[in-house]
């Protein structure tokens, strides 16, 4: 199966966070399904750290770059299509990265990773 991370999911998943589920865990680690990590994900990282809302291990960017590879996480960056689905999304969430993810997991058929019960609404297949 094709499992897009949510950006939480994925930190939590390659830090050995208690709050990733069990059910989340399996899925990252189960080799049947394809893996992957969106831009939209290393952009909110990104943002986050720069605004002092997110606090990660010197080596942070050199650790991501590495878990991608390690776990054969698949980089999915952001098409013209993903932004065309944006279009159509109703407001049943107002942040703009989990609303790209939304569309990108849409557009991709993908299963969203995620605790996110809100993301739901959507009609997308959410697993936690």
């Amino acid at each position: 199966m094709n499992v897009l991370l949510d950006t939480h999911a994925f930190l939590w998943a390659i830090t050995g966070d208690e709050q990733l589920s069990e059910t989340a865990r399996e899925t990252f680690l189960n080799p049947a399904n394809s893996l992957f990590f969106s831009a939209v994900s290393m952009w909110e990282i990104c943002i986050k750290i720069s605004l002092g809302k997110l606090s990660l291990k010197r080596g942070w960017l050199k650790k991501i770059q590495n878990e991608l590879m390690i776990n054969a996480v698949q980089w999915l960056p952001i098409e013209m299509s993903h932004c065309a689905e944006l279009t159509k999304l109703p407001f049943h969430h107002r942040d703009p990265f989990d609303r790209m993810l939304i569309a990108q997991a849409m557009v991709e058929n993908m299963l969203l990773l995620s605790r996110d019960k809100r993301l739901s609404a959507y009609g997308i297949e959410r697993l936690w």
